[in-house]
């Protein structure tokens, strides 16, 4: 597995079939691996957060999902193959445990929205079988009892649908407690699934817009992390291609 370094943060050059075939290989193999998805907002969130670029740094898979990064990987010099989004790979995965026999544990949203998803699934596939699921909205005092659910659970894969970075150093924290095989941060993933929430056309992702939809979608909520976010990460870019700057520098 080739695994490249976009301005200190490490990401693995796979396809989304590629992804898929490790994901399942990590679940064969047991021990629990942390899978990040790489996005503009994370890039520039780590000049500023050494805690979460370490847990990026430590995690087992990492993809790029965001066009931004694509594009910022190869104006730097090191191609990326395509992106792989997290939630077509959620979705995916999903179908695949239905399919393979493993037991997902969903986590995070209001407890409609991941209530709704894990309907929404075994409508589809009813051989599925869900480990379980928890809405979103705990305190920090409540993560050792969460995790002892999950642990509990015997679940093969969890899925965590909270903030960022909140569910990034979540995982950091009690994947090794919860030994879940392929734990996986699917930020706004549930709401999609629900139907809370729209995700953009095919061609408007294809051309790497997506986040201007969902900016138009939501502006109060949005424009900072898309306007002022965007602007800080182009600006990251060019200043790593002319002076090989990196995160923390």
């Amino acid at each position: 597995m080739t695994r490249i370094d976009l301005m200190g943060i490490p990401i693995d050059s796979l396809t989304m079939e590629e992804t898929l075939q490790r994901v399942e290989a990590i679940i064969a193999a047991g021990e629990p691996v942390q899978h990040m998805a790489i996005n503009a907002g994370k890039v520039v969130t780590c000049a500023n957060d050494p805690e979460l670029l370490r847990v990026i740094q430590g995690c087992g898979l990492i993809n790029a999902d965001g066009a931004g990064v694509v594009y910022a990987a190869r104006a730097l010099g090191q191609p990326l193959p395509e992106r792989v989004a997290g939630v077509d790979m959620f979705t995916t995965l999903m179908s695949q445990a239905a399919s393979k026999g493993w037991r997902p544990y969903l986590l995070g949203a209001k407890e409609e929205v991941v209530s709704a998803v894990v309907e929404h699934f075994q409508s589809r596939f009813p051989e599925l079988e869900v480990a379980g699921w928890r809405n979103g909205y705990f305190k920090d005092e409540d993560e050792p009892g969460i995790a002892e659910d999950i642990r509990a659970s015997g679940a093969d894969m969890l899925f965590v649908a909270i903030t960022s970075p909140k569910k990034e150093k979540f995982l950091g924290r009690w994947m090794p407690e919860m030994k879940v095989p392929f734990c996986m941060g699917v930020g706004g993933s549930f709401d999609v699934v629900a139907g809370v929430a729209r995700r953009a056309p095919k061609p408007v992702q294809d051309i790497g817009m997506e986040w201007a939809w969902r900016l138009a979608q939501e502006p109060r909520r949005m424009w900072k992390r898309y306007l002022v976010g965007n602007t800080r990460f182009v600006a990251k870019v060019v200043r790593a291609r002319v002076t090989g700057y990196r995160l923390g520098d």
